[in-house]
């Protein structure tokens, strides 16, 4: 059986999360919710050029950028943004 991950966002994901349009909240909700069953699916990707354990997943033209805590079963959401503006951190 496989354990489930706690999901966490820190402050400026949720507020990132809060200024999406009203038609892809719930579709990105109901992806990062599918994350504490399986935190890398197959449309995630690592990210390069970091030491850390950041990966993205692709939500139409939204990014989600988070941790994995593999040790604590624990994922931390870090941001929530545009394709444009993704991966300017």
């Amino acid at each position: 059986m496989k354990a489930d991950y706690k999901i966490q966002f820190v402050l400026r994901a949720a507020k990132e999360l809060k200024d999406c349009p009203t038609q892809q909240i719930r579709k990105i909700i109901t992806q990062i919710d599918a994350l504490s069953q399986n935190p890398r699916p197959a449309n995630s990707k690592k990210l390069k050029g970091n030491t850390e354990n950041i990966w993205r997943i692709r939500i139409g033209d939204y990014r989600v950028i988070y941790h994995i805590s593999d040790t604590i079963k624990f994922i931390t959401i870090r941001h929530i943004r545009h394709r444009k503006d993704a991966y300017r951190l």
